[in-house]
């Protein structure tokens, strides 16, 4: 009978431990990605306390989880690296029975290339790369275009994203080839015509690039469209521009990585952030694209008819998702690193 008694205690002691390390969620997310308040209010729920860490570049996130292969039980690649990582292991298959609001996301976000079915990957939000003017600046006011910002007058006025696809995307578009382009000619190509644009640049910056744009660091900046809706949401006279050569779409997804600990509590975030209330919350504070098709109808007048949110047709048909490169991304790390170095 002791030792039935011992052997219970034993279990329940276990079940204990068991409960209190789920009560923990590690998050390695994009930078100002998820508001505080919904955070608050995913721990007010279920007692789960999200710890978060954040990262300014799929390549950093990408480098770190491979690494680590432990520490961390959700994160937020965009699509190319979703490929990429579901390919390499990197990701565990979701339980979509845990996940009762899959239902409330926009089917055409749904069973890409880059992740058929949906196996490891669900929406988290998608946007626009493409650039930021101070319209108060005589010089910054007259940009509507890429080949603008070749322009020698923007010397010390721009700000470009800490990201290679981005900067790389700019010479591809501006020379007619797609955001995605794998041909090595291509690539050199836009390699070239960048090095001269490095002589305009005062900053990289993906973290929180529309502080320079507040602060008059910048007038000019490529970033992502969320970046821009505060900005202007603080200064009217910034202004966001979808450039007439094109530019980039993406999509960021909630992913499983294979180290992760706290699956439960992991299923548990992503079934919470897909309530539509939820995504209207996300939506409104930080100003991208939601793929919560019932959100749609609950977003404020004045989000859901933003161009800098959610572009109109004729401007969304000139952008480009990005796609997983394969090995040809070797050369754009190659040409990343002469651009930032100089070399």
């Amino acid at each position: 009978m002791k030792r039935t008694i011992l052997s219970m205690l034993v279990l329940l002691w276990l079940a204990g431990s068991a409960w209190a390390a789920e009560k923990k969620l590690y998050v390695y997310c994009w930078s100002e990605y998820i508001p505080e308040t919904v955070l608050e209010q995913f721990t007010a729920e279920t007692g789960i306390k999200v710890v978060l860490a954040t990262y300014d570049s799929n390549e950093a996130m990408y480098a770190k989880v491979k690494m680590t292969r432990k520490g961390y039980d959700l994160i937020v690649p965009s699509t190319d690296f979703v490929s990429r990582m579901r390919k390499e292991g990197l990701l565990l298959p979701l339980d979509k029975k845990q996940l009762s609001n899959m239902g409330n996301l926009n089917p055409k976000m749904l069973d890409q290339p880059f992740d058929p079915g949906n196996t490891y990957s669900v929406p988290y939000m998608w946007g626009s790369t493409a650039i930021a003017v101070n319209t108060a600046d005589p010089v910054a006011a007259k940009v509507a275009s890429l080949a603008d910002l070749w322009k020698p007058e923007i010397k010390g006025k721009l700000l470009l994203p800490n990201d290679q696809r981005s900067v790389l995307g700019l010479g591809l578009k501006r020379l007619g080839y797609s955001w995605n382009d794998t041909d090595p000619a291509h690539i050199q190509k836009a390699c070239e015509l960048l090095k001269p644009l490095m002589a305009n640049v005062r900053v990289f910056d993906s973290d929180s690039p529309k502080q320079a744009l507040l602060n008059n660091e910048v007038q000019v900046a490529v970033l992502y469209n969320g970046e821009a809706y505060i900005a202007n949401g603080e200064n009217p006279k910034i202004r966001y521009i979808y450039p007439p050569e094109g530019f980039g779409l993406w999509l960021d997804s909630l992913c499983i990585p294979k180290g992760a600990e706290n699956i439960a509590s992991a299923h548990r975030f992503i079934d919470f952030i897909l309530r539509p209330k939820i995504a209207v919350s996300i939506c409104t504070e930080m100003g991208y694209s939601s793929p919560n098709l019932k959100a749609m109808d609950l977003l404020p007048a004045e989000v859901r008819a933003n161009p800098i949110v959610y572009p109109d047709e004729a401007s969304l048909a000139r952008g480009e998702f990005e796609t997983d490169l394969g090995k040809i991304e070797r050369q754009y790390e190659t040409c990343w690193t002469s651009l930032k170095t100089g070399n």
